[in-house]
């Protein structure tokens, strides 16, 4: 072997060591954990996200579905005092396998379904409860009531009226100003009353009678009809 082969052959070993050096697997390895670490935590905080907006979702569709029950308890009792025949008012097998064909998309889509249940559970109790009177029902408080209580406020003062164009300042129409004096109590009771069975309440709420605005209604054409009678009687 001459000299120049033999520092050909140790030269190798130390070139290949520092090429063995160069390609350390260790940082390779940290830095590939590292990705696979990070790809799992997303993954987790991504599952973990999606179980939480499930479960809030699930909830919402137990209390839109228990609201829907409460709704539709009230309903089914009236449709069968109204003569609905009970089978009309259970789901037929086509309907109820339409529903859980429906109900398959997951807890977003049962929930949306119950939703619209809830609206069309709000339009029947609208439907119920109107009474014949679906536009007036829908009217603010205040002028809806004065369909009821305007009318009643105005048959005594109409009819004192006509007794003193017929019989003048007489008696008579002392007479009738006398009995007319509870009549705006009389037609107030009657218009209380009356609202409560035109116009019934929802389920929970209360019936909205707007009884000052009532009280009005029926005093002042009464006052207003029998002071002008008074003076006219006096001026005469």
């Amino acid at each position: 072997m001459t000299p120049g082969q033999a520092q050909t052959t140790a030269g190798r070993p130390v070139r290949q060591r520092a090429a063995g050096a160069s390609e350390d697997p260790v940082p390779a390895a940290w830095a590939d954990y590292l990705a696979a670490a990070r790809q799992l935590d997303g993954v987790r905080r991504g599952a973990a996200t999606a179980a939480s907006e499930q479960a809030r979702t699930v909830q919402a569709a137990r209390e839109e579905l228990a609201a829907v029950r409460t709704r539709l308890a009230p309903q089914e009792a009236r449709l069968r005092e109204l003569g609905v025949p009970p089978i009309s008012l259970v789901p037929t097998p086509p309907e109820l396998t339409e529903a859980a064909r429906s109900m398959a998309g997951g807890p977003a889509v049962a929930l949306s379904a119950l939703r619209d249940a809830g609206r069309w559970a709000h339009a029947a109790d609208d439907t119920l409860a109107v009474r014949g009177l679906p536009r007036v029902a829908h009217w603010p408080s205040g002028p809806r009531n004065l369909l009821v209580y305007a009318p009643l406020g105005l048959i005594v003062p109409l009819l004192l009226v006509g007794v003193y164009a017929l019989t003048g300042a007489g008696a008579v129409t002392v007479l009738a100003l006398v009995v007319g004096l509870p009549a705006p109590a009389v037609a107030f009771g009657v218009g209380w009353l009356a609202v409560g069975r035109l116009f019934p309440p929802r389920s929970g709420e209360r019936v909205d009678r707007t009884a000052r605005f009532g009280a009005l209604a029926c005093l002042v054409p009464a006052v207003v009809t029998t002071a002008g009678i008074v003076l006219a009687m006096l001026a005469a």
